[in-house]
């Protein structure tokens, strides 16, 4: 399963923010394997599992490969 990495970040007022830092992904032992996009300067990482917003961003990220019944551009 697909998971994400979060980091909390508190900031004036006392509110905390969270910085999404990388991904993680469940293997079939049961262990997880964590690939981070940034370190964080706190020491603090949280996995958590993906929401249905974080689902549509990714979707959305996919890349549309073209059709292999498409004409080469040359």
């Amino acid at each position: 399963m697909y998971k994400k990495v979060m980091c909390p970040i508190e900031i004036k007022g006392g509110r905390t923010i969270w910085r999404r830092s990388g991904s993680a992904f469940d293997n079939k032992d049961g262990s997880i394997n964590v690939v981070l996009d940034v370190l964080p300067t706190n020491g603090k990482l949280q996995i958590r599992d993906l929401d249905e917003r974080d689902k549509e961003y990714r979707d959305s990220r996919q890349p549309t490969l073209p059709s292999t019944t498409d004409t080469p551009p040359f």
